[in-house]
């Protein structure tokens, strides 16, 4: 369920054939890069420095990385890559950021989800915005999200689930790809930290937490 990219991991032989043993949903989120970088940058006036937290023992995480960089190019952004691989890597990883970076691109995978308050925690005390791909990052002191509706894609995983017990084989069943996007602002964070919200931008949020 939500796998980042099946087929670059070599789970599945392509998206719409599955083959194999496997199918189920991809949330696509390495492809939602250059959108999030230009959010930020909507958000953060002047930025110039973007810095990315991320698990370098994660492929995807190495490869979104590679997605980063390309969206920040485009735009002008210096990029300051922050690479982890366990909890304890996270404060120092910090420390060696202060001062170098006006905002923080969090990627999303078990080491980050697992330890969402502690980099939220040192992302405010740094004054760092910070946009992720999960709403629940967000919920916990996290400034922006965006990305796929991970309830959606679960609700597809099951009906999947359904018709494989119903007979159907897993590999006639094509890897399903997001179709809803989610996109959370949290209002407390941004007053924390002496930003405004673009009225528009709060307009179209699919939450704001205030």
């Amino acid at each position: 369920m939500g796998v980042g990219d099946p087929v670059a991991l070599k789970l599945v032989a392509s998206l719409a054939r599955p083959g194999g043993n496997i199918t189920g949903t991809s949330n696509q989120n390495k492809d939602l890069a250059g959108k999030r970088v230009e959010l930020l940058r909507e958000v953060v006036p002047g930025l110039r420095r973007l810095a990315t937290l991320f698990n370098a023992d994660n492929p995807l995480a190495v490869m979104e990385m590679g997605d980063v960089q390309a969206a920040a190019g485009t735009l002008g952004l210096a990029v300051v890559p922050l690479e982890i691989r366990r909890a304890e890597d996270i404060a120092p990883a910090f420390e060696e950021l202060k001062g170098r970076a006006d905002a923080l691109y969090v990627q999303g995978d078990l080491l980050t989800s697992t330890n969402r308050i502690v980099i939220n925690t040192w992302a405010l005390g740094t004054r760092l915005p910070t946009i992720t791909g999960v709403r629940e990052d967000v919920e916990a002191g996290g400034l922006i999200s965006y990305g796929t509706s991970l309830p959606d894609l679960f609700r597809r995983g099951a009906e999947q689930v359904n018709k494989i017990l119903l007979g159907a084989k897993s590999s006639d069943i094509p890897v399903e790809q997001p179709t809803k996007y989610e996109l959370v602002i949290n209002l407390k964070t941004a007053k924390a930290l002496g930003l405004e919200i673009p009225p528009g931008l709060s307009a179209i949020a699919d939450e704001v937490i205030e």
